[in-house]
């Protein structure tokens, strides 16, 4: 199988988000030397984190690679939330699931989606973000993951309750973000 990843969450460095997928991304290719791995991250001026990532993680699998899209996130989240266009396999080439993490979704051609949601304090506490499009940004991307993901990972039980009550997603697993030992 044809796994794609996407790791642009980690050119944040110190943030929750890059941290969990680093760490989630690390793992897997450490345990699933069977599958495929296609690690796509959009960046245009921090390419070298995702380069330097890619160095570090790619001598756990011989079947790993990593396509960088050298364009602003940004401009991501306008064609994939706003427009949605542009299928991740135009990027990645044919793969089977993709799984995607916080800011953007991506439409897909053939893959099944998977995507990790977080937390909703965006939706729970919207006035905490007064002054900021970051709501708007993520009712949108919530409402395109709703219609691409066959499946949904979720960090907590709280999590996977406000799936269900604010989104209506019943197809959730939690996976507790792990620990760097």
């Amino acid at each position: 199988m044809r796994i794609g990843i996407d790791i642009s969450q980690i050119v944040h460095e110190g943030t929750g988000v890059g941290n969990y997928v680093r760490e989630m991304v690390r793992a897997l290719l450490t345990i699933d030397q069977t599958n495929e791995y296609v690690l796509f991250g959009a960046s245009l001026k921090k390419q070298h984190v995702l380069k330097q990532y890619f160095n570090t993680v790619k001598y756990l699998s011989t079947h790993v690679r990593l396509m960088i899209l050298p364009i602003p996130i940004s401009l991501l989240e306008i064609l994939w939330n706003h427009l949605h266009i542009v299928p991740i396999e135009t990027f990645t080439g044919a793969i089977d699931v993709f799984w995607s993490s916080d800011w953007t979704q991506p439409p897909l051609k053939n893959a099944r989606g998977i995507t990790t949601i977080h937390d909703f304090t965006v939706l729970r506490y919207p006035e905490s973000f007064e002054g900021t499009n970051i709501v708007n940004v993520q009712k949108r991307r919530f409402a395109w993951a709703k219609k691409e993901c066959k499946h949904f990972l979720c960090d907590s039980q709280a999590t996977a309750n406000d799936a269900k009550e604010l989104l209506g997603i019943d197809k959730s697993t939690i996976v507790y973000p792990g620990i760097n030992l």
